[in-house]
């Protein structure tokens, strides 16, 4: 009787064993997948990297405010400079026209009375003349000083206009990560190229957007559209490459993933799960490519 006890206790302790390890091996499996699927999700899904834009953004537009700042600080600390120098010249000049004036009084004594007319004559040309000369010098100075002033003027505006023009597009891309349709997501990305025509990114994206719609032919015209500007545009050619793929031209499409894995690596992982290559399954090359070692 005490054998049977003894075996029943043993049976429960291993049965009881086998299921805490069948746990663990579950929560472990479960573990890793969240790991996975964190490290797979797109760089700008994560919050930390959406805020940390924000930030950069934010401090770019206050270190452009506070050069406006000290632009404006060190013109004006520079008119009064030249008004203060000005000042002092206009202050020498008098005061050495007054030694003038001084020493023709002594000339009058000797030379007589008969010249004082043409000294006072001479000596007012004289001043006219110097005066005439210092104000074209000073004049020139201070229109030298507002062109200088209204080109750096301009500057700092076409620069406050580049920060609105990138916080608007950094919302748009924002808008186009939450959007739940091919359709939303393209009507995005034609705002973004309204405010910055010809960028690249934005037609990749687009032409992406296509291909989810099953334009195939626009995202190709999209695809080539991008590669006229950049033939080596890594993803304008996975773009492409997935056209040609649901267009039947296969020999393309592998031709175009061969030079998009060249350029980014990253891609073959890609093109492994993407559903745009089914009917390239099979295709030598293509299981070449995404598998060079034979592993699957």
């Amino acid at each position: 009787m005490k054998a049977h006890i003894w075996a029943f206790l043993l049976v429960a302790l291993a049965s009881f064993g086998a299921a805490a390890q069948d746990e663990n091996d579950v929560k472990h499996t479960k573990a890793t997948k969240e790991a996975t699927s964190y490290a797979e999700q797109s760089i700008y899904d994560k919050p930390l990297m959406e805020r940390y834009v924000l930030d950069e953004i934010r401090n770019l537009r206050t270190d452009f405010q506070a050069l406006e700042k000290r632009m404006v600080i060190e013109i004006t600390d520079r008119e009064l400079d030249v008004a203060d120098k000005s000042l002092n010249y206009a202050n020498v000049t008098v005061t050495y026209f007054f030694y003038l004036i001084a020493g023709a009084a002594s000339l009058i004594a000797l030379v007589g009375w008969q010249s004082l007319r043409d000294i006072k004559n001479n000596t007012k040309e004289l001043a006219d003349q110097q005066l005439s000369e210092i104000a074209e010098q000073y004049e020139r100075k201070f229109q030298a000083l507002e062109r200088d002033l209204k080109r750096k003027t301009r500057i700092i505006a076409e620069n406050n206009k580049e920060i609105e023009r990138i916080n608007e597009i950094h919302n748009l891309w924002l808008r186009a990560q939450h959007s739940q349709t091919p359709e939303q997501r393209m009507e995005i990305y034609n705002e973004i190229l309204k405010i910055r025509p010809g960028d690249l990114e934005a037609l990749t994206h687009k032409a992406d957007a296509a291909m989810e719609m099953g334009e195939y032919h626009w995202a190709l015209s999209i695809s080539n559209r991008v590669l006229e500007v950049d033939e080596r545009n890594a993803n304008a050619l996975f773009q492409r490459a997935c056209a040609y793929a649901r267009l039947g031209a296969e020999d393309q499409a592998v031709s175009d993933l061969e030079l998009a894995i060249a350029q980014s690596a990253s891609l073959r992982e890609a093109a492994r799960e993407e559903a745009d290559f089914e009917s390239l399954h099979g295709h030598e090359r293509f299981d070449l490519l995404i598998d060079p070692e034979g592993q699957i």
